[in-house]
């Protein structure tokens, strides 16, 4: 598993703020019952944790729930477009196959034409290495501050007929704003990343680019052994083999970081895992152990938001009043790729 320092003393990168955008439509579980009667959603519930979750509207895009956010933020913050220094955009949903969305939320945004621009298509992770990527790009000097958003439109992928995923996923936008800080200590502090894309297969789907374009054949029904429903142009989850990369990853993952970091959980005072199922969140926090004061959920309430359940979460913890200036957090991210990703940061 790799690992990476705190970056370069004498500079290092802080988050200076986050918000959230999500679509007005919520979908609760009673209108799933309603539309499906022979799923057992009790069971689902217990297993997914989900009670609604946000669905994009048929003209709303992740583009559209990123340029929100960083609306929202940019505003609260106090920030004109020309003092930011670079825009990346992590999505899995982007508006077109080319342009990136980031050169559009560009424009939209009217940054000046001068600020690096660019995607990357991580999901469930995509959140901890987009701060990898913002602390790197200021601790190596190349910017003094990077706008961050992370936003996904899951809810496009779905069979409408797949009570595995239609259950768990909603859609969701963040922007961070991360900042140049003279503050060594503070901020952003040490990484653990890594990357099994052998085992990609688990959570994908199949066609749609250019190795398997869209066909008559590609966009037949498919039924598992479990009775989940899906294409080969939707999203084919493969719930068991998910929780074993959970299990099998997640902790070790954890116990890197502290160990790198040379810390331990007394160091700890919150930490936020990337909210992706009930199930998972149950089982990561029973095998280490962490104290129910130090861990936040908010997957109730949106469901899994892919790249931005994690800012969403830290949005809504601090809203709640969980999160205050000062305090020690751990950011742990892990999904499809597969890839896994976690780190320290001082609020």
């Amino acid at each position: 598993m790799g690992g990476t320092g705190s970056g370069e003393a004498g500079m290092n990168a802080a988050i200076a703020g986050i918000d959230c955008a999500l679509p007005e439509r919520r979908v609760t579980n009673a209108e799933l019952a309603r539309r499906h009667p022979d799923w057992d959603l009790e069971k689902i519930t217990q297993r997914a944790g989900v009670l609604e979750r946000r669905v994009c509207g048929p003209d709303e895009t992740a583009l559209d729930l990123g340029q929100r956010a960083s609306e929202c933020l940019l505003e609260r913050l106090a920030v004109a477009p020309g003092d930011v220094g670079a825009l990346i955009m992590c999505t899995q949903s982007p508006d077109h196959i080319m342009p990136p969305n980031a050169c559009l939320l560009q424009h939209r945004l009217q940054l000046p034409t001068s600020v690096p621009a660019f995607d990357f298509t991580l999901a469930c992770s995509g959140y901890v290495y987009g701060l990898f990527l913002a602390k790197s790009l200021i601790v190596s000097g190349a910017v003094e501050s990077v706008l961050l958003v992370t936003a996904d439109s899951y809810s496009r992928y779905l069979h409408p007929d797949d009570r595995s995923t239609v259950t768990l996923f909603g859609d969701g936008g963040a922007a961070t704003l991360i900042r140049a800080t003279a503050d060594a200590e503070a901020g952003i502090g040490a990484f653990s990343l890594g990357t099994d894309g052998g085992s990609a297969s688990i959570f994908a789907i199949e066609a749609g680019g250019a190795r398997l374009p869209r066909s008559p054949e590609t966009a037949r029904t498919i039924v598992d052994p479990g009775g989940s429903v899906s294409s080969k142009e939707h999203i084919v989850m493969d719930g068991n083999g998910v929780l074993a990369f959970v299990r099998n990853r997640v902790p070790s993952l954890v116990r890197e970081l502290l160990a790198n970091a040379e810390q331990t959980w007394d160091d700890v005072d919150l930490v936020v895992f990337h909210q992706g199922s009930a199930m998972a969140l149950d089982y990561v926090e029973r095998w280490l152990r962490v104290p129910p004061e130090k861990t936040f959920r908010n997957i109730a309430t949106v469901g899994n938001t892919v790249s931005a359940s994690i800012p969403i979460a830290l949005r809504d913890a601090e809203r709640a009043g969980r999160l205050v200036p000062g305090m020690r957090v751990m950011l742990v991210g892990f999904g499809v790729g597969l890839s896994w990703g976690a780190c320290l940061v001082t609020w």
